[in-house]
């Protein structure tokens, strides 16, 4: 856990704000935050723009929502510490919110999907609402023209997207391996932290990983 003091946003006034590196999610009212996917959007814009908080005004003209609509659900996500308040100040007598992550990446705690779990249902909800979240940002990047599966111009290089879609019979053994794998790599990036470098590109990553219990022959 960090403990940092951001700079205060346009002369607003400085708190301590506090950040974790991954936060594993075990509790049903964060559940239920996550659990929207305008509510996940305003995470991903905040998460994009890590180095400068932002107010309700600019996330509701990155998101293209009402203003007066994300009140509630920042309200919500600051509720259930997934979002913080890095600076205030006073814009004609009305107090003006800068808001940012509070944490670099989130997940659901494995006990949440148990069979006995009164969270289960909230927590497989948290999973189809960031699904939701996936497909409306994947239309409105092509809308804009800004998403590519094709290789670069001249066809130097490899293709910045990737998809893949099948169903295959694993044994146990096999799908905790390649579940481990995945993790893996996930780990790693996250460790390795957003890159620096000039040709950086901002990247979705979506994976969704599942066995199915046998049905019940009729």
């Amino acid at each position: 856990m960090v403990e940092h003091t951001p700079e205060a946003a346009d002369g607003g006034e400085q708190q301590p704000v506090t950040w974790v590196k991954e936060r594993q999610v075990s509790d049903v009212a964060v559940l239920k935050a996550l659990a929207d996917p305008l509510r996940l959007a305003i995470l991903g814009a905040l998460q994009s723009s890590e180095d400068r908080p932002l107010t309700a005004k600019e996330l509701a003209a990155t998101l293209n929502e009402p203003q007066t609509k994300l009140y509630r659900h920042i309200k919500q996500l600051e509720k259930a510490g997934l979002v913080l308040v890095a600076g205030t100040r006073l814009v004609s007598g009305i107090v003006e919110s800068r808001y940012r992550v509070a944490q670099g990446a989130i997940r659901l705690a494995p006990e949440m999907f148990t069979a006995d779990s009164p969270a289960r249902s909230e927590a497989y909800e948290a999973v189809v609402a960031a699904m939701d979240r996936v497909r409306s940002d994947f239309r409105a990047r092509i809308a804009e023209g800004r998403l590519d599966f094709g290789r670069p111009p001249g066809g130097s290089g490899p293709p910045s997207g990737l998809f893949a879609d099948f169903a295959l019979r694993l044994s146990p053994d096999r799908l905790d391996r390649l579940r481990s794998q995945l993790a893996e790599i996930f780990d790693e990036l996250n460790e390795e932290g957003p890159s620096a470098a000039e040709d950086a590109l901002d990247v979705t990553v979506f994976t969704l990983l599942y066995g199915l219990r046998p049905g019940t022959e009729s």
